[in-house]
C-alpha cells in the first residue's frame, strides 16, 4: 500500500507494543527485512517502506552521484520525508517505542534521520552504515540505543567511517555497541545474534 508517501508493508502489533521499522538496502524493497523484523519483535507493528529513489532500476531512499557520493539536497529531502512517515505511522499505531533497523542504504537514511532528528527513535540498529561527511551536533540524541554492526574489511564502507560514526553518537550521549565481523559488506550470522540480543 501508498500512505504517507511511502509504498510499504505493515504488520499492525499488539496494543501498547514498539513499532519497528525496517528499511532495506540498494536494490531490495519492502519485503526484505519483514520477515526479520517480525521475528524479531513478534508483537510489535512492523513497518517496512520502499524507496522512492530509483538508480538504473534498483530502489534505494535517496540519490548519490557515485559510490559513497551523496546527492545532499535529496539526502535532506528524503529525511525529511522518512522523519514524516515514521511519525506518522508511530501516531497511528500508538506504539510505546520507536524503533529502527536498516541495512546499507536503508542504515544511511535511518542514520541520518536520527542525525538530524535526535529523539525520534528510542532505539536503533545499523547495519553497514556509511556517514561520508561530519555530522551536526544533536543533543536530542542523549540517551538513545544504538547498535552498529560492520565489516572490517568493508570496501563499500571503510572501517574508520563506521567507527567515526559510533564515536559521534558517542559523544552525543548515545549509548552504542558496535559489532564486528572480519568480511565486508555481507550480513554475518554474529550480526543477527546481535541483533537479537540488542532488542531481545
Amino acid at each position: 500500500m501508498e500512505e504517507h508517501g511511502y509504498v510499504h508493508r505493515v504488520k499492525p502489533g499488539a496494543p501498547g507494543q514498539p513499532i519497528l521499522f525496517v528499511f532495506h538496502g540498494t536494490g531490495g524493497d519492502e519485503n526484505q527485512f519483514y520477515e526479520f523484523g517480525s521475528n524479531l519483535l513478534p508483537n510489535a507493528t512492523i513497518v517496512s517502506p520502499r524507496g522512492d529513489v530509483a538508480e538504473y532500476g534498483a530502489a534505494r531512499f535517496f540519490k548519490r552521484t557515485g559510490e559513497g557520493v551523496y546527492d545532499m539536497v535529496d539526502l535532506a529531502r528524503a529525511t525529511e520525508k522518512m522523519a514524516g512517515f515514521v511519525k506518522a505511522l508511530a501516531e497511528e499505531y500508538k506504539a510505546s517505542e520507536v524503533i529502527g533497523l536498516g541495512y546499507s542504504n536503508g542504515a544511511n537514511i535511518l542514520a541520518n534521520v536520527l542525525i538530524e532528528t535526535g529523539d525520534l527513535f528510542d532505539q536503533a540498529v545499523l547495519m553497514h552504515p556509511l556517514i561520508p561527511f561530519r555530522p551536526k551536533d544533536n543533543a536530542k540524541l542523549a540517551g538513545r540505543k544504538l547498535l552498529i554492526t560492520a565489516g572490517e574489511r568493508d570496501p563499500i564502507c571503510p572501517a574508520p567511517l563506521t567507527q567515526s560514526l559510533a564515536d559521534y553518537f558517542t559523544r552525543q550521549g548515545a549509548g552504542v555497541r558496535i559489532e564486528w565481523h572480519p568480511g565486508g559488506h555481507d550480513l554475518r550470522h554474529s550480526e543477527v545474534e546481535a541483533v537479537q540480543a540488542f532488542l531481545g
